[in-house]
C-alpha cells in the first residue's frame, strides 16, 4: 500500500493539511460537549433551542454529527494511501469543515429556522464528502475501495430520513436505525480490515507466533449475514425472524473476532483496544436480537453498538491515526490508556442502565460523564499534535 505523498509543499495552517486533523478535533469536541449538554437536557435541567426533543437531538448529533466527522477524517486520510494521490487539503478541506459546522449550527437552531432549512443545510455535508471520496477513488482508479462509500451513502440517506420523520411526524424511528446500521456496517468493513492488519504487523514485530487469519470466505459470510440482519432490523426490529438473524450474526462476528489473535496483543493497548471495540459488535447483535424476544430492553444492544463499538472504535482509530501521521510512537501512553478506559466505562454504564433500569439515571450520568471525558480528553491530549506540523525526521 503506497504511503501518503508528501512531496507537495503545503501552505497554510497545519490543521488543514490532512483530513484527520480538523475532523478528529471537531468531532471529539462535539462528542464531548454534546454529551455534557444532553444529560442535563434529558433530565429537564436545561432547555435546548433545537426543535428536536433532547433524546432525538442526542441521537442525531452522535450519528449524523460526530460519526460523519470521524469517518470523514479517516477516509480523507486513508484514500490517498489507497490511490497514491495527494490528500484533500487547504481550501477544499476548509469547505468541508465549514459545511459540517453549518449542519451543527442549523440543528441546534432548528426551532428558529424550521425543519426544512435545517435539513437542507445538514444533509449537504455527507453529500459533499461522498462526492469528494468518489472523485479521489475514481481518479486513482482504485475501484475496489468504492465499496466503502456504501455505508457513507446509507448514512446520508438516514440523515435525510431522520429530518423528514422529525419534521413531518414529530417522532423518529427509521432514521436512527439506519444511522446505527450504516455505522456498524462501516465498523464491520473498515474494522475487518484494520484490526487484523494492525494486529498482524504488531505480532510480527513484537510477539512472533500465531497471527490473525487472512480474510476469507468466513469473513465474507459474516459480513453478508451481518448486513442482512441489520437490514431486517431497520425494517422490522421486533420480529422473531429478525431476532434470530441478529443472534446468528452475533455468533459469526464473535468467531470472526476470535480469529484475529487479539489475546496476543494485551501488551500493547493501542492494538488491543481495536479488539475490545470490535467485541461490542457481536455483543450488540446478541442483545438487540434478544430484545426482539422481549428478553432485554432494545437500548441495551443499541448502547453496545453506539457507545461501545462506535465510540470505542472511533477513539481507537483517532488515537492511532493521529500518532502515526504526526510522527508519534505507535504505542499507547498512560494518557491514551486512560482515554480508552473512560470510553469503555462509559459504554458499559449505558448498557448497564438498560439492563438494570432501577439505576438508569445514575448510570446515565456516570456513562455520559465518562464518554465526555474520553473525547474531551482526546482533544486535550492530542489537540496540540493536530494543530502543529508533523515534526521533521
Amino acid at each position: 500500500m503506497p504511503s501518503i505523498p508528501r512531496t507537495s509543499r503545503q501552505d497554510g495552517p497545519a490543521l488543514l493539511s490532512y483530513g484527520f486533523r480538523p475532523f478528529f478535533l471537531v468531532g471529539a469536541l462535539q462528542a464531548g460537549m454534546a454529551m455534557l449538554v444532553f444529560v442535563p437536557a434529558h433530565l429537564g435541567v436545561i432547555a435546548l433551542p433545537s426543535a428536536f426533543a433532547p433524546i432525538d437531538w442526542h441521537v442525531h448529533e452522535m450519528l449524523y454529527g460526530f460519526v460523519p466527522a470521524v469517518a470523514t477524517g479517516f477516509l480523507l486520510t486513508a484514500i490517498p494511501n489507497w490511490t497514491g494521490r495527494l490528500p484533500l487539503r487547504g481550501g477544499p478541506l476548509a469547505v468541508l469543515v465549514a459545511a459540517w459546522l453549518a449542519g451543527r449550527i442549523a440543528v441546534a437552531a432548528s426551532s428558529a429556522i424550521g425543519w426544512e432549512a435545517t435539513m437542507a443545510v445538514d444533509v449537504l455535508f455527507l453529500a459533499l464528502v461522498a462526492a469528494a471520496c468518489a472523485r479521489e477513488i475514481a481518479a486513482g482508479r482504485n475501484w475496489r475501495n468504492l465499496k466503502v462509500l456504501a455505508p457513507l451513502v446509507l448514512l446520508g440517506i438516514g440523515n435525510a430520513v431522520f429530518h423528514l420523520e422529525a419534521g413531518l411526524g414529530g417522532t423518529v424511528s427509521y432514521g436512527p436505525r439506519i444511522g446505527i446500521a450504516a455505522t456498524i456496517l462501516l465498523v464491520m468493513l473498515i474494522g475487518g480490515r484494520i484490526v487484523p492488519s494492525f494486529t498482524r504487523n504488531w505480532i510480527a514485530r513484537e510477539n512472533p507466533g500465531r497471527a490473525p487469519a487472512p480474510f476469507g470466505r468466513f469473513d465474507a459470510l459474516s459480513l453478508i449475514v451481518g448486513g442482512l440482519a441489520l437490514a431486517a432490523w431497520i425494517a422490522a426490529p421486533a420480529y422473531a425472524l429478525t431476532g434470530a438473524a441478529l443472534l446468528v450474526a452475533g455468533g459469526l462476528h464473535a468467531v470472526r473476532l476470535g480469529r484475529w489473535a487479539g489475546d496476543r496483543t494485551l501488551r500493547e493497548p493501542l492494538v488491543a483496544i481495536l479488539h475490545v471495540a470490535y467485541a461490542f459488535v457481536p455483543v450488540g447483535f446478541v442483545l438487540v436480537g434478544l430484545s426482539a424476544f422481549d428478553l432485554v430492553l432494545p437500548s441495551a444492544g443499541i448502547h453496545a453498538w453506539t457507545g461501545g463499538a462506535i465510540g470505542t472504535m472511533t477513539l481507537a482509530v483517532m488515537t492511532r491515526a493521529t500518532r502515526g501521521h504526526t510522527g508519534r510512537p505507535l504505542a499507547a501512553d498512560r494518557g491514551t490508556q486512560a482515554l480508552y478506559a473512560l470510553v469503555v466505562a462509559g459504554a458499559a454504564a449505558r448498557m448497564a442502565g438498560s439492563l438494570v433500569p432501577g439505576h438508569a439515571i445514575g448510570l446515565l450520568q456516570l456513562g455520559g460523564a465518562a464518554f465526555a471525558a474520553s473525547f474531551l480528553g482526546f482533544a486535550l491530549v492530542y489537540g496540540p499534535a493536530l494543530l502543529r506540523p508533523r515534526p521533521s525526521a
